[in-house]
């Protein structure tokens, strides 16, 4: 049963064949021309633009060129004047053997748009070759009772030219006994016949000698000669027979060497020697006598040389069989040279285009042909290409080619194709050849630099050095050449107050980032622009990426006091009733940092004291507080160092001195006493005790009263327009106090404003801070007056 498959591969080659042939019917013309062969280089064919209606001009702007499947220049093409030329003189007897009409067949390929031209010159043939006989003598033993009228054969001339130049007729000297006839044989071989016109007798004449002559039908004519010797002899009146007057044989180009062909075989009727048969080639050619052999003894034909069907198809072979009186018989045989596939399909490139640039529409790659030498099947071919690249194969005259892009390609995804042309014939054993091509696509500036991000994010540390590298932005461009080489650049910022240019500088051709000057943290915390990559092609593209600039703080300010202030003035001295209990709040110091992070954390130690252990500082807030209960024994002044460090490395520190007098009661007048020398007038000290005991009292009592009264006042008229005094209920605002504890005034205090209202602008009278009640031996209201004295953040009593 056949193959479905098979049956369906027949059907497309059947279909492809009509399509190629429709093809060639439309997209080409023919033309025909005849020159006689050698004919000199340069000799005028015919004028193809006249012969096939072109326009001369039309010739040069389509780029018209002879190609041929064999690949001979024979031919060339004047394509200013549309002139075919030779390009060489021709050959007929080489080119076409003993084929009558010699045609040779060639195309002129002409572009935009392409197409083929079909041309056929034929080869006329001139009287170049005189006839010739193979053996320039021979003998004919002839029996003396041969009939009138019987008929030799005689070893025929050659002529290679064809038509009326070829072999016309034979003839031989005068005689008395023989006259020439010719004979011609199925192949148009002419043959010369000796025909006996008088009956022989060896007694009186045992031998004739006379000149054969082969004249051809040239003008003038050439002619050939050899000598003709017969030896009459005596009786033998039966001649060989043939078992067949006619052999046909088939036999494969590819027959080994040695391989029996045929085997012939004739009888005698006669004994002895005139029975005796021996076989002999009779008017065999050149070419027959290299190509076969005969036995003459068994009449066994085999090969001596190799085959080629593409060459000479068949071979005509006369045998003669000859007894020992000299009778012969003749037989034909007619060999017939089977093709085999031994002949691989040949490509032939006509024209290529490479590279190729992407993006392109449709473009023609390569022009080219294939051949076959083979026939039938054996040169039937099929062309084509893998099928998972972006080309096409289109088919154009016969046996002609193009191979086509099948759209835009694109040379990022790929920058070459390798490309096999596999042409296979349809015969058995399949033969198949490859050609390989490599097709480079070239680029087309078609992709913008990419960043390898949107966004970089840098850091600094302020204080840097001017011209410091800080860091690199990067950006790659798929095309290749000057259209992937990619510029850097500063993009203008979006706020025009922004000195970009004077902060920060880019290699253009490496993207590396340079911080012009240096950064200070406290002035500028961040930094952000755009940054430009641009390629070379032409046009130009570009993209852009974002640049973040974080500058980091450096531990470069070192903490600043704000309470108690030093600004060189008399000295702030806190008063402390020696009543106070252990962790009593003497004062607060208060600092702040301009730097941030761990740099402005702030610690606090007591740097030097005048009584050390007596007072203490918290480290975390600044608060001085009484470290022990009190004793009339202890200093009534005393001066405290307070160091105040931040976190940063290396650790800066500042330091502030608090003065603190230890009183009894706060009815005794403060007045601050600067350490000057002593008048060197001393008076009594029972006398001064006494006049300062007595001030101390008088001055603490009044000043509790009218502190009391006043006090009473801002709570009964706190609504009253003229001004007042503001005590807060409830919880200071969270946002006018320190949460952190790193030098602002802590969450645990609070303090009472009195304005007064005499101006019209709201002053301050003096800052009372409420104080968390401590256990204390005085009573509240001394506690309060001792508070009331205190003056908090430098503002002044009054």
């Amino acid at each position: 049963m056949e193959n479905p498959r098979a049956g369906a591969l027949q059907i497309r080659q059947v279909l492809l064949l009509f399509v190629l042939l429709r093809m060639s019917q439309a997209g080409s013309e023919s033309g025909r021309f005849s020159v006689s062969e050698e004919m000199p280089s340069g000799s005028f064919v015919g004028n193809l633009a006249k012969d096939l209606g072109l326009e001369v001009s039309e010739l040069s702007s389509r780029a018209a060129r002879v190609v041929s499947n064999d690949n001979k220049h024979r031919f060339q093409l004047n394509i200013n004047t549309g002139d075919l030329l030779l390009s060489e003189a021709l050959d007929r007897e080489e080119l076409c053997g003993f084929t009558e009409t010699c045609v040779l067949h060639f195309q002129v390929l002409m572009k935009n748009p392409l197409q083929f031209l079909q041309i056929e010159v034929e080869v006329r043939d001139i009287n170049d070759h005189s006839p010739v006989f193979l053996e320039k003598e021979m003998l004919l033993e002839i029996p003396e009772n041969s009939p009138v009228g019987a008929v030799f054969l005689l070893e025929s001339a050659e002529d290679l030219d064809v038509g009326i130049n070829a072999l016309k007729s034979y003839k031989i000297s005068p005689n008395s006994h023989f006259h020439i006839k010719m004979r011609v044989n199925p192949d148009n071989r002419k043959y010369p016949e000796l025909v006996l016109d008088k009956a022989l007798d060896y007694e009186e004449q045992s031998e004739f000698s006379f000149i054969l002559t082969a004249v051809d039908g040239g003008s003038p004519p050439r002619s050939g000669t050899a000598s003709v010797r017969v030896v009459v002899v005596d009786i033998n009146d039966n001649s060989p027979e043939f078992e067949q007057p006619f052999y046909e044989v088939k036999i494969p180009e590819n027959s080994a060497l040695g391989s029996l062909v045929v085997t012939v075989s004739a009888w005698d009727l006669d004994s002895g020697k005139n029975g005796e048969i021996s076989y002999t080639f009779s008017h065999a050619s050149e070419d027959i006598r290299k190509t076969f052999e005969i036995n003459q003894e068994s009449g066994e034909v085999s090969l001596t040389a190799s085959l080629d069907f593409e060459t000479i198809e068949s071979y005509s072979i006369i045998i003669q069989a000859t007894d020992g009186g000299g009778l012969f018989g003749k037989s034909t045989i007619r060999i017939q040279v089977m093709d085999v596939n031994d002949n691989t399909p040949e490509v032939t490139i006509s024209s290529i285009t490479n590279p190729i640039p992407e993006n392109s529409p449709e473009t023609v790659v390569m022009v080219f042909s294939i051949r076959d030498r083979d026939s039938g099947d054996n040169g039937r071919m099929i062309c084509s290409i893998p099928e998972d690249l972006p080309f096409v194969l289109k088919s154009s005259v016969e046996n002609y080619y193009t191979l086509e892009t099948e759209g835009k390609l694109d040379r990022e995804s790929r920058d070459e194709y390798n490309i096999t042309i596999t042409v296979t014939d349809l015969g058995t054993p399949r033969l198949k050849t490859q050609h390989n091509i490599t097709v480079l696509i070239s680029d087309v500036n078609d992709n913008a630099p990419a960043f390898t991000q949107t966004s970089y994010t840098l850091f600094v540390r302020e204080n840097n050095s001017p011209a410091l590298h800080i860091g690199s932005v990067s950006a790659t461009d798929r095309d290749a050449g000057a259209n992937a080489q990619v510029t850097y650049s500063l993009l203008p910022p979006q706020d025009p107050h922004l000195p970009l240019a004077s902060l920060v500088s880019i290699n253009a051709d490496n993207g590396q980032l340079f911080a012009l000057r240096a950064l200070d943290y406290e002035v500028l915390q961040a930094l952000e622009f755009r940054v430009g990559a641009t390629d070379r092609g032409s046009p130009a593209l570009s993209s852009q990426a974002l640049v973040r600039v974080l500058v980091l703080d450096a531990n470069d300010n070192s903490p600043f006091v704000l309470y108690p202030l030093q600004n060189g003035s008399a000295p702030c001295t806190e008063l402390v009733p020696r009543a106070a209990e252990p962790g009593y709040l003497v004062s607060k110091v208060v600092a702040v940092d301009g730097d941030s992070g761990q740099n402005a954390w702030l610690s606090y130690q007591l740097l030097k004291a005048t009584e050390p252990g007596l007072f203490g500082v918290w480290a975390h807030n600044g608060e001085v507080r009484t470290a022990r209960l009190l004793s009339e024994r202890d200093a009534a002044k005393h001066r405290l160092v307070v160091l105040v460090k931040d976190n940063g490395e290396p650790p800066l520190s500042a330091s502030v001195t608090l003065h603190v007098l230890l009183v009894d009661g706060f009815s005794q007048p403060y007045l601050p006493l600067p350490e000057a020398a002593s008048d060197p007038a001393q008076a009594d000290p029972l006398t001064v005790y006494l006049v300062i005991a007595l001030a101390s009292v008088s001055s603490l009592f009044l000043f509790s009263v009218l502190a009391f009264i006043a006090v009473r006042l801002c709570r009964r008229g706190r609504a009253a327009s003229l001004g007042g005094c503001s005590v807060p209920e409830g919880h200071f605002p969270g946002h006018l106090v320190d949460v952190a504890g790193t030098g602002t005034l802590s969450q645990s205090y609070q303090y009472e404003v009195c304005l007064t209202g005499g101006s019209g602008t709201n002053e301050f009278k003096f800052l009372k801070p409420i104080i968390p009640s401590l256990p204390v031996r005085d009573t509240g209201r001394n506690v309060e007056e001792n508070e009331n004295f205190r003056n908090s953040f430098g503002f002044n009593i009054q």
